[in-house]
């Protein structure tokens, strides 16, 4: 018998378990008028043209009979094809590109334990169907694990990212100059990316610069610090200022003139005026401008700002429950509203089953999405998306009010290759096969009665052990003319081809 919670209830329980860190962090927030609201609808399917190997079941789904046939292995695609790929031992969680060349993301512990020497991997891809291992980057900063820190800035060609272990750390800093010969990255800060200060400690997680590339952020989950590193002379990097903005904090963007970062945290987005810090006052204040909140999708991941005819949005991703990606209209600073919902069937309150059922045996992560990317920041036309087990996905994004997939890829699953993909945090997971990322989405359509808790358990369910049925795709796909190039777990670096005129749209 299925148990029923009232309104009341509902709220009491999602307040307690989405917003534990609520009270410390509401202090000058606007209202968290979002909390209650879930997003019940899928964007439209993409229409697969000659040559795509769709997936069977929902929208976003690798089922339950394509991973016990081996059919997974073959991966799905819909106008999208592969034309290169470096595997490698695996391509860690966030990866980068800039030019003829990829930087796959290390992944600490393990990695020493391949064949190839730890550290991120520069990937030559001026022959975009025969990609090649450059060099590999060994400093402590990669070779440390660089978690979501390692990103890109073209304005300077900067390559940096931080040296994070596992989750959280007191982590190295390490630039790059990518500008000259991106396949062969001269770092610029020796002996400082070989210390622990710069002059202070830093936490990591989560990096990235502002847009000028004068400013490099880092994120340290909890207790909630945030760091800006001044890297105009990036061979003398230093912290020009340090806050404590709550009790967890994740990935952001920051806007085009550097002045606002839009921070996101447990379930949500803060939005902080940084502009003392872009005009490197003698001592910055950073106030915090408003918060939203929410409970459809929590683990709030980045956000990605954009405008459309002027008009300030964020796409904004959620990690974990389903959430999706949400466009958060930025108009009014002090009132931001959610615009549009972005979801696959597999996300939706009423196929939580599916979810479950399927995704059971490939560890922690279900179908979320995880990181994106647009085509431009200025009127975008195309969000590509990496949605963890539903692979690469693409959305059509010109009307807020008419959102719809035109292309996905779901690479080869690779099944049971878990000792050679040392730097595959996919592989490295596997000792877990419950995918915790759908516990609050489960448990709401449970409460809902909108599923029947037997359902979501199947010949995949299992506590420990998995099979690589279904691949990890986190890391951005970025654009590269009518190309996608994008990292995930298992496959390692690939070179996607939008097929079928679906892009550039037209």
């Amino acid at each position: 018998m299925l148990v029923k919670l009232t309104r009341p209830a509902l709220l009491a329980t999602l307040v307690l378990i989405v917003g534990i860190a609520l009270p410390g962090q509401l202090a000058g927030a606007q209202t968290p008028q979002e909390l209650l609201d879930v997003h019940r609808e899928a964007v439209p399917r993409a229409e697969c043209g000659p040559g795509s190997a769709p997936e069977p079941g929902l929208q976003g789904e690798v089922t339950v009979a394509d991973r016990a046939s081996g059919r997974s292995t073959a991966g799905y695609s819909c106008n999208a094809a592969l034309v290169g790929r470096f595997q490698g031992t695996g391509g860690g969680i966030v990866s980068a590109s800039y030019r003829n060349c990829a930087y796959m993301g290390s992944f600490w512990p393990s990695q020493g334990l391949g064949p190839t020497q730890p550290g991120v991997q520069v990937i030559d891809a001026s022959d975009p169907a025969n990609p090649r291992l450059s060099t590999t980057l060994t400093e402590p900063a990669m070779a440390g694990g660089t978690w979501e820190t390692l990103k890109v800035n073209e304005e300077r060609g900067l390559l940096a990212a931080t040296g994070v272990g596992l989750l959280e750390a007191v982590g190295y800093f390490s630039v790059y100059d990518i500008s000259e010969d991106c396949a062969h990255p001269r770092l610029l800060n020796t002996g400082v990316g070989s210390q622990l200060t710069l002059p202070l400690p830093i936490t990591t997680h989560e990096g990235g610069f502002s847009p000028d590339g004068n400013t490099y952020w880092a994120s340290g989950i909890a207790p909630g610090l945030l760091h800006a590193i001044d890297i105009s002379d990036p061979a003398h990097p230093r912290v020009v200022w340090q806050g404590l903005t709550g009790l967890e904090e994740h990935g952001f963007g920051v806007s085009d003139d550097g002045n606002r970062l839009y921070l996101s945290h447990l379930a949500g987005v803060t939005i902080l005026d940084v502009r003392a810090v872009q005009r490197r006052d003698p001592n910055p204040q950073v106030p915090h401008v408003s918060r939203l909140f929410w409970s459809d999708g929590q683990i709030t991941q980045h956000s990605i700002p954009v405008s459309f005819d002027g008009h300030p949005y964020i796409f904004s991703v959620d990690e974990f429950g389903s959430g999706g990606v949400k466009a958060l209209d930025l108009a009014d600073e002090q009132n931001v509203k959610v615009a549009a919902n972005i979801k696959l069937e597999i996300n939706l309150p009423q196929n939580m089953d599916r979810w479950s059922s399927s995704s059971q045996g490939n560890s922690i992560f279900g179908y979320e999405s995880h990181y994106c990317s647009v085509d431009r920041p200025q009127d975008p036309t195309t969000l590509a998306c990496g949605w963890v087990q539903s692979g690469i996905r693409v959305f059509d994004v010109r009307d807020l009010d008419d959102i719809r997939e035109i292309a996905y890829y779901n690479p080869p699953a690779q099944t049971n290759k878990h000792f050679e993909l040392a730097n595959s945090p996919h592989a490295v997971a596997s000792i877990a096969g419950v995918p915790a990322s759908g516990f609050l989405s489960v448990g709401r359509a449970l409460l809902e009665e909108k599923l029947d808790p037997l359902a979501t358990l199947g010949p995949r369910a299992r506590l420990f052990g998995t099979d690589l049925s279904a691949d990890w795709c986190l890391s951005p796909p970025e654009f590269h003319g009518d190309q996608l190039w994008v990292t995930c777990s298992d496959n390692g670096f690939m070179v996607l081809q939008l097929t079928n005129d679906v892009y550039p749209i037209r």
